[in-house]
This record gives C-alpha cells, sequence and structure tokens, in this order.
C-alpha cells in the first residue's frame, strides 16, 4: 500500500511541476527567445494553457504541497527495508534511485516554472 501511494504522489508532483513549466516557463522562454508567433500558435492550439496560466497561483499552491507530499514520502522511505530476495532487492534499489530522480526533476520544473511566473516577470529590462 506504500508503494502504490508513493507512486500516487510521484505521478502528482510530477504533472503539477510540467504544469507550471508549460503555463508559465514554456511561453516566457520562447517570447523572450522573439518565437511570440509560436507561443500564439501554441495558444491557439491548445487553448487550455491560457486557463493555466489565469490560475498560476493554485496551481503553483498545488504542485508545492505536491512535491512537500512526495518529498516527505521519499525521505521516510529512503532506509525502508527492502526484500531479502537479491532480484527484489535490486528492484526496490532501483525503484528508490528512480523516485528520488523524479523528484529533483519535478523540483527543478517547478523551480523552472516559479522563475519565470513570478520572478522574471517582474524584473526589469
Amino acid at each position: 500500500m506504500r508503494d502504490i501511494r508513493n507512486i500516487i504522489a510521484q505521478t502528482l508532483t510530477l504533472f503539477g511541476s510540467v504544469g507550471t513549466l508549460l503555463c508559465c516557463a514554456l511561453p516566457a522562454l520562447l517570447a523572450s527567445m522573439g518565437a511570440g508567433a509560436v507561443v500564439a500558435s501554441i495558444v491557439t492550439s491548445v487553448p487550455q494553457l491560457v486557463w493555466l496560466s489565469e490560475h498560476k497561483v493554485p496551481l503553483f499552491i498545488f504542485a508545492a504541497i505536491m512535491l512537500v507530499i512526495s518529498g516527505l514520502m521519499t525521505y521516510i522511505n529512503r532506509h525502508a527495508p527492502c526484500p531479502i530476495d537479491p532480484v527484489q532487492a535490486k528492484a526496490c534499489r532501483r525503484g528508490r534511485r528512480w523516485t528520488a530522480t523524479i523528484f529533483g526533476i519535478s523540483m527543478l520544473l517547478y523551480l523552472v516554472g516559479f522563475y519565470f511566473a513570478f520572478v522574471a516577470s517582474h524584473v526589469a529590462v
């Protein structure tokens, strides 16, 4: 049961972080590179990005909460016992490495999205 909760938390964390990246970081990056037409084309093709951008504060709050939950679960389970069977123990260790990697990627995506949504938009050019 603990593994399923961990997988669900990691998945929601990753989706929340990707959502912050799509709502704020990607359009800002493309616009800063002079690809405003590409941003307009993406927004026309995927109008849900406008909704995400309009609701960026709740999106970032949700992603932050999921990152905290995921980080706590990863930290708590870092020394949990693995099975005695060598094959299962190897899979257990590999799963823990993947969990830590996914958490790190999620954190990086969240921070990039946060920078473009709240910091870069207020920096004077």
